[in-house]
């Protein structure tokens, strides 16, 4: 009994196994932005790099600035180019400036 019980589940097992194969592959990620910088930073691209809305409060815009800013710092091993259009974006949404022509 125990005998025809495992092969039973061995079959099934294996059908299971052929039809997951079978299956269209689909995107297992996150789809991330895809693009680079503009030339003059928007709200809503400022949003975006901080993974905000354009709607966010101060505080909820600072405590992201400080998440992206610790996971890309340049002591830490991350870009400069990075770090300062992290911070570009932080004065965006804070409205402190409109965006800048800054190659960095």
């Amino acid at each position: 009994m125990a005998v025809a019980a495992a092969a039973y589940a061995g079959k099934y097992g294996i059908r299971a196994w052929q039809a997951f194969k079978a299956r269209p592959p689909t995107a297992r990620m996150r789809k991330f932005y895809e693009g680079g910088f503009q030339p003059v930073m928007t709200r809503r691209e400022a949003a975006l790099i901080l993974g905000v809305r354009e709607s966010t409060p101060t505080e909820k815009v600072k405590e992201a600035h400080r998440r992206v800013m610790v996971a890309n710092h340049p002591d830490a091993g991350g870009s400069h180019y990075l770090a300062s259009k992290i911070n570009e974006a932080k004065d965006i949404m804070l409205r402190r400036t409109k965006g800048s022509n800054s190659a960095f």
